[in-house]
Order: structure tokens, then C-alpha cells, then sequence
């Protein structure tokens, strides 16, 4: 038995009955895991080609989610330990600061809104849209991903294909169907992972655990190529560090100016 495999059983020893929810959590989300990392090594390699690229033209990597989609896009964002160009697509109606907040289910199934959101993006040819949905079903996200794509951007889906297939879209198409390269995230129909007994329906979540697991691998993965290519990547320090801000002031100074 492994010291981490050692400790586990320790720590579940403490409990009485049997097995406790985080642990049958956890144990999904690191399974979920394997699967990202066996299934998703060619489109892997594809889009952190893709982003380096545009790293290294000067150009940030841009990004949108909707609702609980929309915390992994803001997760890549301003992030200690992440790329310093990223662009987030971020609008307010769509973040679940909304009150009411089920006004985000209807504006993510509007029809053309998704559209309209690009606008103020200035996209170029060949710029990289990450696009963020666990369904991938509702128009706002891919009439996005459309429309990005007519403006010839190359268009990155992180969508559970899983979960995808299983519904119908709500538009012409789902994510899958619509983005050049998929990044399969791993998961459940409905997202929730964890059957308890007596319980009515399953809980436990594992897009938001999984997906940004795989983001931040991605980037990680772009910065090493990055260096191969003999170049230094933009990468943020965390503010919390006494040199923080400092080390950052080069990268902030240009998106604030």
C-alpha cells in the first residue's frame, strides 16, 4: 500500500457507516481525471499549439462561459500562476451575481444574444476562442462559437460530450457540432456525480472540479512551449507575494493603458 493510499485509509477509518460523500466525491473526480488525461491528448496537443501561437503574436486567448461555465472562464483570468493575456467575455446578465438569478437560464437560451456578445471583442483572423459549456446546448454559447468563427477565429470547445450528445440543442446545433477542435470533459448526464441513498436526485458536480483541472493544464502546457520556443512566457505571479505586483506591473501596464 502507497503512503497517500495509507493515509486515505486512516482518514476514512474515522468514519463510521459507510463510505462518506466526500471521499466517493473525490474519488469520481479523480477518475473523471484519468479519463481527461487518456482521452484528450490530440486535441491537446492541437490547441496549445494554437494558443502558443497566439501567445507569441501578441495576441490574448479569449474566453466565455455562461453561469457556472463562466467561473472557469474567470478562472484563466488575472490569475496567479496563469497566462497574462487572456481575454475573458464576461457580461454581467449572464454571472451568477444576476438577481434573479434564473434570468441567466433565460438569457443563455435567448436566441442572437450570443451573437451580439461579440461586438465589443475585437477578434482577429486566427485568434483563439475558448468557449466553455458542460451541455452545450443553449444558443448563447453557440451561436458565439458561430459567429467566432465566421469572423475566422479558431474556436476551442470544453464541452462533457457525454452529457452533449444526450440532449438536444436548443439552436442548430450543440458545441460539439460547431467548434474546430472538442476537449471532452469528462462527467455525468446532468453534471452531478454522487447517488446517495434516499436521496432524490444525485449531487455532487464534478464540470467545475474537472474542467478547471484541465485549463490549467492547458496553460501549463502552452508555457512550456512557449519556452521551447525559446521565448519567456507572460505569466502572472500571485499579488500576495512581496515582489507580486512588481513582477505584474509590466503586463497590467499594458491592459490598462
Amino acid at each position: 500500500m502507497t503512503t497517500s493510499s495509507k493515509a486515505a485509509a486512516l482518514d476514512l477509518a474515522r468514519f463510521k457507516g459507510s463510505t462518506p460523500g466526500f471521499v466517493q466525491y473525490l474519488s469520481i473526480v479523480q477518475e473523471r481525471l484519468d479519463e481527461a488525461i487518456g482521452q484528450n491528448g490530440p486535441v491537446i496537443n492541437e490547441v496549445a499549439d494554437l494558443i502558443t501561437a497566439a501567445q507569441l503574436r501578441g495576441r490574448p486567448l479569449f474566453v466565455f462561459g455562461a453561469t457556472h461555465a463562466g467561473l472557469l472562464a474567470q478562472d484563466l483570468y488575472y490569475r496567479a500562476g496563469g497566462l497574462a493575456r487572456v481575454e475573458p467575455i464576461l457580461p454581467a446578465g449572464l454571472m451568477l451575481n444576476e438577481r434573479p438569478v434564473t434570468r441567466t437560464t433565460l438569457l443563455e437560451r435567448m436566441p442572437g444574444f450570443g451573437e451580439l456578445l461579440l461586438d465589443d471583442v475585437a477578434l482577429k483572423p486566427d485568434d483563439v476562442v475558448l468557449v466553455i459549456s458542460v451541455s452545450g446546448r443553449n444558443p448563447v454559447t453557440t451561436e458565439l462559437a458561430a459567429a467566432a468563427r465566421e469572423r475566422g477565429a479558431q474556436v476551442i470547445a470544453l464541452t462533457s460530450l457525454t452529457y452533449s450528445k444526450a440532449v438536444t440543442p436548443r439552436g442548430s446545433a450543440r458545441l460539439f457540432e460547431i467548434a474546430q477542435h472538442v476537449i471532452d470533459l469528462p462527467g455525468s448526464i446532468g453534471d452531478a456525480a454522487v447517488t446517495i441513498d434516499g436521496s432524490s436526485a444525485p449531487v455532487g458536480p464534478t464540470s467545475t472540479a474537472v474542467g478547471s483541472a484541465i485549463l490549467h493544464g492547458l496553460i501549463v502546457e502552452v508555457a512550456r512551449r512557449i519556452v521551447q520556443r525559446g521565448h519567456q512566457p507572460e505569466i502572472l505571479t500571485s499579488g500576495n507575494l512581496d515582489n507580486g505586483d512588481q513582477d505584474n506591473s509590466k503586463f497590467l501596464a499594458e491592459k490598462n493603458g
